[in-house]
């Protein structure tokens, strides 16, 4: 069965880093584009990042551009989030999301279910 699983949430104080990723399962990933968005308690989610499927067109969100940096590993089916500069508002649920499409909060194919990130001090 396909699906996408997120991993290395987790709480960090402000100006820390973490490096999220998200493993394919039951299908390929190199055809698909694949997006990491978020969603904080009480607000709407938004997409982060976007990777293409040759990671030849890449995309952020201004909110983290100069911050997170997204990465693919096709051969191991992974995609990655490293996230430096933590704030306290990047605390939120983390999903990644392959597409055949252009990645957009409703061209998604697979979701995962989310990893927290927690920025606190």
């Amino acid at each position: 069965q396909a699906h996408l699983v997120e991993s290395g949430g987790g709480s960090v104080q402000p100006g820390g880093s973490l490096r999220l990723s998200c493993a394919a399962s039951g299908f390929s990933l190199d055809d698909y584009n694949v997006g990491w968005f978020r969603q904080a308690p009480g607000k709407e989610r938004e997409m982060l990042s976007c990777i293409s499927s040759k990671s030849t067109h890449i995309q952020y969100a201004d909110s983290v551009k100069g911050r997170f940096t997204i990465s693919r590993a096709n051969a191991d089916n992974m995609v990655y989030l490293h996230m430096n500069s933590l704030k306290p508002d990047d605390t939120a649920a983390y999903y990644c999301a392959g597409s055949v499409h252009a990645c957009s909060l409703w061209s998604m194919d697979y979701w995962g279910n989310g990893t927290l990130v927690t920025v606190s001090s």
